[in-house]
């Protein structure tokens, strides 16, 4: 049920969070080490999205060939470098479409998002929280999936204003609630703060001084990567000239103002 990562620090080639590790994004797609029940392998496509300096929103690159089987990709990941990023490998859901549009990161304004995992009992589970929404949001999802309409629920917090973290506490809380055993990992970014829910799915963080990395799965054996635990919410911010970066990690369900800093 798709991997993905979310970088934010010093700018940084691509290929040095896709492809450069052991344990890399790339070699994720084809031999996952935790995918929990959720399928094999992550060959329903793919998508990267990156910030450029002085550009308020993201560019995004997306197929829907396996990450590996992209001869553009190593090219490409050489040459460009960023200092925030979110990408994902996919493992489609039996019936739901293998299209490009149906590929993260999703995206909207600042906005990068990312669903690792499945609802439950799609579409009927969801018929009642999708009616919340104005019908040109249904009308304008980027595909017929779960995923995307997740992506259409928080878009619409995040444009009223809500932080980040609320919205993807509020949406595992509201989806669970709704379709019980969804696998409801999620991410989501601006380019300056990176949020991630572990729910039901595996999801591990490394910090250094100056930089974030969440991921599905370490990429290597560095110690300093950290499991987060089952029912959590991450908010993670890079290190600035007068800060160290910084992750928060809340369980969801309560006071997010609590600060648990990994």
């Amino acid at each position: 049920m798709c991997r993905h990562l979310g970088y934010l620090g010093p700018p940084v080639p691509l290929a040095d969070l896709l492809l450069n590790h052991p344990h890399s994004l790339e070699r994720q797609s084809w031999a996952p080490a935790d995918m929990r029940g959720g399928g094999t392998i992550n060959a329903d496509g793919f998508g990267v999205g990156w910030y450029a300096p002085g550009q308020p929103e993201p560019a995004r690159y997306r197929r829907t060939v396996p990450i590996w089987a992209d001869a553009d990709l190593p090219r490409l990941a050489r040459v460009i470098s960023s200092g925030a990023v979110l990408a994902a490998v996919r493992s489609g859901t039996i019936g739901m479409p293998v299209v490009e549009t149906a590929c993260a990161p999703f995206t909207d304004g600042p906005w990068l998002f990312s669903h690792n995992g499945v609802v439950a009992g799609w579409p009927d589970s969801l018929a009642g929280l999708a009616a919340t929404l104005p019908v040109t949001e249904l009308l304008s999802l980027d595909a017929p999936t779960d995923s995307a309409l997740l992506w259409a629920l928080a878009r619409h917090r995040l444009r009223r204003g809500d932080p980040p973290g609320q919205v993807l506490a509020w949406l595992v809380e509201r989806v669970a609630e709704d379709a019980p055993n969804s696998r409801l990992n999620l991410m989501l970014t601006d380019g300056h703060v990176l949020a991630a829910t572990a729910w039901t799915h595996a999801l591990s963080v490394l910090r250094t001084p100056e930089a974030v990395v969440v991921a599905s799965e370490p990429w290597d054996d560095d110690p300093g990567w950290r499991a987060v635990a089952e029912g959590h919410l991450v908010v993670a911010r890079a290190g600035t000239a007068t800060g160290a970066a910084t992750v928060d990690i809340v369980p969801i369900g309560v006071d997010h103002t609590q600060r648990r800093t990994g």
